[in-house]
């Protein structure tokens, strides 16, 4: 389906939903069911802020009610001390959300995983004993009976519940335009994997940085709204544990990582929520919590990433129940390597010198020094334990040498992030395979693209242009999660191609593949040698790289242990005696 034809049917979707929504405001006379309408929309941009930043990137925050109780705060004390209207209220709550989201995200970034999440929880509990600290403990909202509608204050509710509609299209809106960007691309690459992310030239800070921006300020936003709502403010109304936890649960139930998800969530749940605790709670005090917390149990027992996935795997299970026979490509037989000695004289792209790693008293790599000639296939090999993945990770950016230079084409490496190595033209595949599996293949591959490409058309073009290099145009749209390892690899190879590198780095691409799907890569590498693409290599399989590398270069225990023409390095007795064995020696 193309992003137009998905683009039109989530405004019908949107369109439709609005009409129902605006339906049951205007139906329903109660006052305290309009109420809970409008706390369903509120609560649906909660939990469409907090999946901007979590759902998409990964990064729990159990923090979200800094950002809301920030904005809360904003228009209450804006409209008691200096008579400012939410009307701009609410929008100057939003820019307080993003420049609280910016200055929590500076520090936070560095953390990963549950530290990130429980740094996150720390900056609401302490903004509620500042504010209580501040003589803030409760802020009531002034009222302007002479000009109400100037001050957002309405005798009829339902102008709530349209005013939080509009907010919620709006929220809808910037996280659809989120989604059918590189910008949430970039973001659910870094979800799925961080390290593919980088070596794809995701610079993961700076989009991190951006996401959390755009969710404080719809968070700030929607919690300046509920400040009017509320009437009067109290920091353990708005940054309470509780509201953060709202929010995280709606995105939760509902499906994180997309823009439907927090309103599935908020549909359901607020009003199961309100209506127990009208019912039951004057017999059993806290009924809210019980119903989010069974919603958190049922989820992780039934639906882990939530009903939108569920539902969607459901439908999508006959296309990924498709067998890899349907779509497989056959490739000929690349028989034997044509030796060229001349490769190896050509101009030098890739100069390594004195390179050395020391983990602690452990020496990874000791002062290797070699050249990579433009358009040739270099090999790495070793036995276990040789440093090879530790070079790649050394070259690549992911780890910062002890010792030693790299130069690409004459431009320094050292230093520079995987994303920044990635946009001098360094493509990367891993020893294991790292494909964002909630992705297609070509959007797997188009995250690849954007590196090297000033718009969407040309990343488009870029990114198809790979798929037909390594013959996987026909499986484009399928779902990466599904594929088998041969195509696995294939697609991260057309990831790393679509970035047009100088220079491809690929870790054992052959690891986990059968004797017919080895032979299939090869062909597909040596279609890259003919068209004098350079390639860095670390591979097991020795006959294999007899018929790709034209250079050889053996590690031992970190240090170069020889480097020539491989049949040369196949007979040398310290590489028969430190990597290959007798059995090699007797087989030569």
């Amino acid at each position: 389906m193309g992003r137009g034809t998905s683009f039109k049917r989530s405004a019908g979707i949107l369109a439709a939903l609005s009409a129902v929504y605006l339906l049951l405001v205007f139906i329903v006379p109660d006052q305290y069911y309009q109420l809970m309408l409008t706390l369903v929309a509120i609560w649906a941009v909660m939990g469409i802020s907090w999946n901007v930043l979590s759902g998409y990137s990964g990064l729990v925050s159990f923090g979200h009610a800094a950002f809301f109780g920030l904005g809360a705060y904003t228009v209450a004390l804006s409209l008691l001390h200096f008579g400012l209207t939410p009307w701009i209220g609410i929008p100057l709550a939003g820019v307080v959300g993003a420049i609280a989201g910016v200055l929590v995200g500076l520090p936070t970034f560095r953390l990963r995983g549950h530290y990130f999440a429980l740094a996150m929880l720390a900056y609401p509990l302490a903004l509620l004993y500042v504010f209580e600290w501040l003589g803030y403990q409760e802020v009531a909202l002034p009222m302007h009976r002479e000009n109400p509608a100037a001050f957002m204050q309405f005798s009829d509710g339902r102008i709530y519940s349209v005013i939080a509609l509009v907010l919620l299209i709006v929220a809808i809106l910037i996280s659809r335009w989120i989604e059918t960007t590189r910008f949430g691309m970039a973001l659910l690459a870094i979800k799925q994997n961080e390290l593919a992310a980088e070596a794809a030239g995701i610079e993961t800070r700076k989009w991190k940085l951006k996401a959390i921006a755009i969710s404080g300020a719809i968070a700030g936003a929607i919690g300046g709204f509920y400040a009017v709502i509320l009437i009067v403010v109290t920091p353990a109304s708005v940054f309470s544990m509780l509201t953060s936890a709202q929010a995280l649960i709606m995105a939760l139930f509902g499906g994180i990582g997309t823009v439907w998800g927090p309103v599935i969530g908020a549909a359901i749940l607020i009003p199961l929520s309100e209506t127990l605790h009208a019912e039951l709670g004057n017999v059993l005090p806290g009924i809210q919590g019980v119903v989010f917390g069974v919603a958190i149990v049922l989820v992780i027992l039934l639906a882990p990433e939530g009903i939108f996935w569920k539902v969607r795997d459901l439908l999508g299970r006959d296309d990924k129940d498709q067998k890899p026979g349907d779509v497989e490509t056959v490739f000929s037989d690349p028989g034997e390597l044509i030796e060229r000695p001349e490769i190896m004289s050509g101009r030098t792209i890739l100069e390594v010198r004195d390179l050395s790693k020391n983990f602690g008293g452990l020496k990874a790599l000791q002062n290797v020094s070699f050249k990579v000639p433009e358009g040739a296939v270099v090999g790495i090999i070793g036995p276990n334990g040789a440093g090879k993945t530790t070079l790649f990770n050394l070259l690549n950016g992911f780890v910062t040498p002890s010792t030693g230079e790299v130069t690409l084409e004459g431009q320094n490496l050292i230093g520079l992030q995987p994303s920044g190595v990635c946009k001098l033209g360094v493509g990367r595949t891993f020893q294991v395979a790292r494909p964002f599996a909630r992705l297609s293949v070509l959007d797997n591959v188009l995250v690849g693209a954007y590196v090297r490409a000033d718009d969407d058309e040309t990343a488009f073009r870029h990114a198809r242009e790979a798929l037909a290099l390594v013959g996987m145009e026909a499986d484009a749209d399928r779902p990466a999660g599904g594929l088998p390892s041969k195509e696995q690899r294939l697609m991260e190879l057309a990831r790393a191609l679509a970035g047009k590198p100088k220079i491809l780095f690929l870790d054992e691409i052959l690891a986990g593949l059968g004797s017919s799907e080895i032979n299939d890569v090869i062909v597909v590498l040596r279609k890259l040698t003919e068209s004098g693409i350079t390639i860095l290599i670390i591979e097991h399989t020795m006959q294999a790289m007899l018929r790709l590398a034209d250079h050889f270069i053996v590690l031992d225990h970190g240090a170069l242990l020889g480097e020539g023409k491989p049949r040369d390095m196949m007979r040398d007795p310290k590489v028969i005696e430190a990597y290959l064995g007798k059995r090699w020696r007797e087989r030569a």
